[in-house]
């Protein structure tokens, strides 16, 4: 497959979006990037302005005019966060509601128009091609979605390790723009454990799909006398949506306990969405965060705890 091939269907298929009008009729009278954030909302019960950024990968100033706007057309109301009471709640009035609904009907229609011009004989192989293009660009290998089950955990073998090094550099900069001085820090985490690691006390975990690794994590000990701390939890996206990043998570957390650890800690970014998501179900409380500039990027550190001398919940 050529590149001139790849560009020529972005630029049929970047026109054939542009057809359908989608900024002036689709999404009137919101913009596409508000009706990204519409949609969002109204596929959740409720997420906090932190973590709605994160998602869609938007600038701060540029999502805070926007929930501005929705609040003005009380669209939205936003509220103090159960999990962390510096941050906030963002969830759809009724209005917000149906206008999000309005805005489904119409993507609906004008998706539908655009198949109508596909005789019906061919929308089958039409459909699975774009399955298809999914499941390749998408990073999966066989065009059987991968099941839970299929996952198998195990400790590192041979080359595992350089991986973990290469795959948090590579995936970190494609998805976030983070660059080498992120994976020179997974490097040095890496080789430390490599040369002083205690079986008895710090372990990593090689997630494996159909014989390739799909994520990992490790359990080190960390200064404090008594406390463990994780680090580099990493899923790959064809391995998403199976519950992975909450398995490797609950792999550490018994480990920990078990031998013997009282605390187990962890050092995050606020646009880690996800991955903050799974450690406040497996019990993580938010205890210190500040803003600095690493990876090129201006982050916003978190620490997070676990008490493991509590009761399971």
């Amino acid at each position: 497959m050529s590149v001139q091939e790849v560009r020529a269907f972005n630029r049929f298929y970047t026109n054939l979006i542009g057809a359908l009008d989608y900024s002036r009729r689709l999404y009137t009278p919101y913009t596409l990037t508000e009706a990204r954030v519409l949609y969002e909302l109204a596929h959740s019960d409720g997420t906090d302005a932190a973590d709605l950024r994160g998602e869609l990968g938007l600038d701060a100033g540029y999502l805070s005019r926007i929930l501005n706007k929705f609040e003005g057309d009380e669209l939205i109301e936003r509220t103090v966060s159960p999990e962390d009471p510096r941050r906030r709640r963002v969830s759809l009035t009724e209005a917000g509601r149906q206008a999000a609904a309005l805005l489904a009907e119409r993507s609906d229609a004008a998706v539908g128009s655009l198949l109508a011009t596909v005789p019906e004989a061919e929308r089958p192989r039409l459909l699975e091609a774009m399955r298809t293009i999914r499941e390749l660009l998408g990073g999966t290998r066989s065009s059987r979605q991968p099941r839970a089950e299929d996952v198998v955990l195990r400790g590192p073998g041979p080359g595992d390790l350089g991986w973990i090094v290469q795959r948090n550099g590579a995936l970190y900069a494609a998805e976030f723009g983070w660059n080498a001085e992120y994976e020179g820090l997974v490097a040095r985490i890496v080789a430390d454990y490599a040369h002083t690691h205690d079986p008895a006390l710090e372990r990593v975990w090689i997630a494996e799909l159909d014989g390739q690794p799909v994520g990992c994590v490790m359990c080190v000990r960390d200064q404090a006398p008594g406390t463990a701390r994780l680090r580099l939890l990493l899923v790959e996206p064809r391995a998403r949506g199976l519950g992975l990043g909450d398995r490797l998570v609950g792999e550490v957390v018994a480990f920990a306990r078990d031998a013997g650890y009282r605390e187990l800690t962890l050092w995050t970014n606020d646009v880690l969405a996800a991955a903050r998501r799974i450690y406040r179900r497996h019990g993580f409380t938010l205890v210190d965060e500040k803003p600095h500039h690493s990876f090129g990027k201006d982050l916003v550190g978190q620490d997070w705890r676990l008490d493991l001398r509590a009761t399971p919940g």
